[in-house]
């Protein structure tokens, strides 16, 4: 079972759109999957349609089981660990009584053995200890960034912090890929953005280009797949999908 890290040190990427997207293509397909929410903004929750719950709080701080917080999103074969403004308390309380950074893939052990087959953990951009926690976790890191010049330093930042797991706490885990999100075709910044991303960093993945109809989605409730099954932005995630599908295997 992989557990799959979305990350980027730089806000505003469609990074919790992707992760929900991804876990609910999977779901589709029949895997069954949880979402983990590590982001203060609780917006996973929000893009399903469901409450926000400081579940990850619930977790980390009062160490109550997996099950206490896991929620059935109403989708088949996908569950939701709900986070909410409370996770950035969870983050001061760790910060603060320096929790080990392996806190949360040792919880997240017993479940390898649950029958899930995929965890897609969702981290909020502030570098930080939920951060670290999401990304030491994870077997895979996949980095969305917007087809802007500050979004690409925020990818720069983030393979630092990858380095920096790898070198002084041995994290194993990979870069499973960067993710080119809002392109424009029409526009010279985001072609040259994804030049120099094609220039400068592995395992670039085919963009996802700006759609309105992602932003209708969080609007609604609902997730590409349930809202317009057949737009452009459908079939490109869906074309993600295959590809984590193929390297986790």
């Amino acid at each position: 079972m992989p557990i799959i890290t979305i990350a980027n040190q730089k806000g505003g990427v469609g990074k919790t759109t992707t992760a929900i997207t991804i876990a609910h293509g999977l779901a589709l397909l029949g895997k069954e999957v949880l979402v983990i929410d590590l982001d203060p903004q609780g917006q996973c929750a929000t893009l399903l349609g469901m409450k926000q719950e400081p579940g990850i709080f619930g977790i980390l701080i009062q160490e109550l089981p997996l099950k206490t917080w896991t929620r059935y999103t109403n989708r088949e074969h996908l569950w939701l660990i709900p986070g909410n403004n409370k996770s950035a308390l969870a983050a001061t309380i760790m910060s603060v009584t320096s929790t080990t950074i392996s806190k949360l893939k040792d919880i997240l052990r017993p479940v390898l053995r649950s029958g899930l087959q995929y965890v897609i953990v969702d981290t909020a951009p502030s570098v930080g200890d939920l951060q670290a926690q999401g990304l030491y976790a994870a077997d895979h890191i996949l980095i969305p960034t917007a087809c802007d010049f500050a979004s690409s330093q925020g990818v720069v930042k983030l393979i630092q912090t990858m380095s920096i797991l790898a070198e002084e706490h041995y994290w194993t885990g990979t870069l499973i890929g960067i993710l080119p999100t809002f392109y424009d075709g029409q526009t010279r910044e985001t072609k040259a953005t994804l030049e120099d991303l094609n220039a400068n960093f592995p395992n670039i993945l085919p963009p996802i280009h700006r759609a309105t109809i992602l932003r209708e989605c969080m609007a609604n409730g609902k997730t590409i797949f349930e809202l317009a099954p057949r737009d452009r932005a459908a079939e490109e995630y869906q074309t993600i999908i295959k590809y984590i599908q193929k390297v986790t295997r």
